[in-house]
């Protein structure tokens, strides 16, 4: 078995960080419901914005709300504004990969949803296990942008 990424939310703004809270990550069921996350999942966090990188887990807020709160200790790495990564993880063998098309959802400053993409592992004659980002039926290819950028 491998562990893999599941879901994930690539780009939320932190709405709120309070550390009076018991612990946990409070998040929109309307977007956890889109992307496959469940509540009391444990996810990873990686915030962009200072680079800390914690763990915790999901309880629901208000439908609609777009919320990301920090709650507990996860308060004291990351605050209101700043941009986070929330990712849920599963265990899988090789042979799944290509049947496993992991969600991902990309924001705007406001946590409204920006793209719906997903990822595709697939296999050719040359290699067994290909990775690419996928909109809809379009491929996305961010590696190149991002040479583009560097350069």
């Amino acid at each position: 078995m491998i562990q893999i990424i599941r879901a994930k939310l690539h780009g939320m703004r932190v709405t709120d960080a309070n550390l009076e809270y018991q612990g946990s990550i409070t998040l929109d069921p309307e977007l956890c419901e889109r992307v496959g996350i469940y509540p009391l999942e444990f996810v990873d966090i990686w915030n962009k914005s200072n680079g800390a990188r914690i763990q915790t887990y999901v309880i629901l807020g208000e439908p609609g709300s777009r919320c990301c709160v920090l709650n507990g200790s996860a308060a004291r790495h990351c605050q209101p504004g700043d941009e986070i990564i929330i990712a849920a993880r599963e265990y899988v063998t090789r042979a799944e990969l290509h049947d496993i098309k992991p969600k991902v959802l990309t924001f705007t400053k406001d946590n409204e949803i920006d793209q719906e993409l997903y990822y595709d592992v697939y296999a050719t004659e040359d290699r067994e296990f290909n990775f690419r980002i996928m909109n809809g039926d379009n491929v996305v290819d961010f590696r190149e942008s991002a040479r583009k950028t560097a350069t």
